[in-house]
């Protein structure tokens, strides 16, 4: 794996200092997401952080599956979790589930309960909601906070025997009612829900709510440093109550980071699942979603989505990062590391009316001009070629370089051409352009100094491969899809033309054999990853990223 740049930030100044101070002589780091949907664009940067602490400190940092929720939670999340962390570059050094710590963790309940900080509570869910208070007004106690150890041990257990409904008693940790941190008016640590688990099947029908399940996690894998999102800040004191009631020694210290918040896009695993079960994205990994899936599909480089992490660093402070900025962090990476090749997406035809109807030439390419490495192909050129239709005016605007009648020309690694005339169909439409080239001008020099201002590609009629291209731009046309107010939901805020078809594009044909994820600057078109739903008969292209960016350009049009 590409080794990490280092770069300051206030999580590495706290291990600093808990280091040098001795309060932890090694550290140690988890990732812990809940296997309840696919990994975006958000998990991206608590996985670059997580695991970047191991590697800056040479450290521990295990992949742990929440795994608390049975009725949210399938392998197929499990397995697109695992198959994320390493696609981007890194390395767990355990796979652990909250599942493998359940007996742990009813035992510190038990513990809990012995030591008169645990009540089964038989109040209705609404009932609790009533009794819990406001953040201006204190909370109630439970006509049942002040059960026995011995009511409370038997409720447990006969909870644990399956012998109530699920939803009508819970147990609940017996901390402050009047508290001003809501999180701490005596929480909820363990509920009754009879579903089969995926890996733990029918054992239990009782399981840990997160907030306690997390923490004891965190202590029972000998987690030094919990980093987590800034939305559990007020879960810390909660975090921290449970570890020391029910932990000796070492305790793992919780360390909040603003999450990553980009616009126009939307990272909700809920809203995420609609949009997938309405059919308005073909999946998780569709590529116009913020997932990890979606973007490595899209053609986004792992080492792309590590930079751009990078780049907006660690801090505290709420921000919204701008789309564009993580396009820019892609299409750097593309411009040094993808080869070149050329694809006309809308062709017309071209004729060089003096060229020999029985030539054909072979123009040696590279595929890029900094990676001598990456080789070279041969161009067929001959007398009809495809070029891209906007490369045609009939009546050319002002600055327009391209081919119009009368101007001249550069193919590519050719000839000059110039444009003599046009054919048209019975409705007025351009169906080929006729010229003729100079043959002295091969390679696209200019024999006698004579400049041309225009230089377009283009690619043989005779000898290409068709393809499909699928034109993908943001899914969202508000900067904050998540925010519903004023629309009748989310789904009202989707962008009709974030996905244009184009089933007839032409490619050279020294690149119709390639792989699925294989990325390819078009020239002049921008940047394209070859799709999983290519055929032997077919290739399908996604654009990843345009060449220039022109996210503001179309926003403030």
């Amino acid at each position: 794996m590409e080794e990490i740049k280092e770069y300051s930030n206030f999580i590495h100044d706290f291990i600093d200092k808990d280091l040098e101070d001795g309060v932890y002589s090694r550290v140690q780091t988890r990732f812990p997401p809940e296997p309840n949907g696919y990994l975006h664009i958000g998990h991206a940067k608590a996985i670059c952080i997580n695991f970047g602490v191991k590697e800056k400190y040479k450290g521990i940092c295990n992949l742990r599956l929440d795994d608390t929720n049975p009725t949210k939670e399938d392998t197929e999340y499990v397995d697109a979790i695992k198959e994320d962390i390493e696609w981007l570059g890194f390395k767990w050094d355990n796979l652990y589930y909250a599942s493998d710590y359940f007996d742990f963790i009813y035992e510190c309940a038990i513990k809990l309960i012995k030591k008169g900080k645990a009540f089964v509570c038989d109040l209705t869910p609404e009932q609790q909601r009533e009794y819990r208070g406001t953040l201006t007004e204190p909370g109630k106690e439970s006509p049942y906070r002040n059960r026995s150890i011995e009511e409370n041990l038997d409720l447990f257990q006969r909870m644990t025997n399956g012998e109530f409904e699920a939803g009508s008693k819970v147990l609940r940790a017996k901390i402050d009612m009047s508290s001003p941190n809501l999180n701490m008016r005596d929480p909820i640590i363990y509920r009754i829900m009879y579903a089969h688990h995926h890996r733990t099947g029918d054992k239990w029908c009782v399981y840990p709510m997160y907030d306690f399940a997390h923490p004891l996690s965190d202590a029972c894998e000998k987690v030094t440093h919990s980093l987590c999102s800034l939305e559990f800040e007020n879960h810390r004191p909660l975090y921290n109550w449970f570890v020391n009631e029910c932990i000796d020694g070492e305790k793992p210290r919780q360390i909040e980071f603003a999450r990553m918040n980009v616009n126009y896009t939307l990272t909700s695993k809920r809203k995420c699942l609609k949009l997938v079960e309405d059919k308005i994205v073909s999946g998780w990994d569709d590529p116009r979603m913020a997932t990890i899936s979606g973007m490595r599909r899209r053609g986004y480089p792992s080492e792309a989505i590590r930079d751009f992490c990078e780049r907006i660093g660690v801090s505290k402070a709420y921000s919204v990062i701008d789309y564009p900025l993580l396009e820019a962090c892609v299409r750097d990476n593309l411009n040094v590391n993808a080869p070149r090749a050329m694809a006309i997406l809308d062709p017309l035809k071209l004729v060089i009316d003096n060229y020999p109807d029985d030539k054909t030439e072979e123009m040696e390419m590279d595929y890029h001009p900094d990676h001598p490495e990456y080789g070279s192909r041969k161009m067929p050129f001959g007398k009809e070629l495809y070029i891209e239709r906007a490369d045609f005016m009939i009546e050319p605007v002002k600055k327009y370089f391209r081919l119009f009648p009368g101007n001249e020309v550069r193919l590519i690694k050719a000839y000059f051409v110039k444009c003599t005339g046009y054919d048209t169909d019975d409705e007025g439409n351009v169906t080929c352009v006729h010229c003729t080239y100079d043959p002295e001008s091969y390679g696209g020099n200019s024999p006698d100094g004579r400049k041309v201002k225009g230089t377009i590609h283009w690619v043989s009629a005779a000898d290409n491969s068709k393809a499909e291209v699928r034109l993908y731009d943001k899914l969202f046309n508000v900067e904050n899809p998540s925010d519903d107010s004023g629309v009748e939901s989310f789904e009202d805020n989707l962008n009709p033309e974030s996905l244009v078809v184009i089933e007839n594009a032409v490619i050279e044909k020294a690149i119709s054999d390639s792989k699925a994820g294989k990325t390819y600057q078009f020239m002049r078109n921008g940047y394209f990853c070859v799709d999983k739903d290519s055929t032997n008969e077919k290739l399908v292209f996604n654009r990843t990223v345009a060449l220039r960016d022109s996210f503001n350009a179309k926003n403030n049009s």
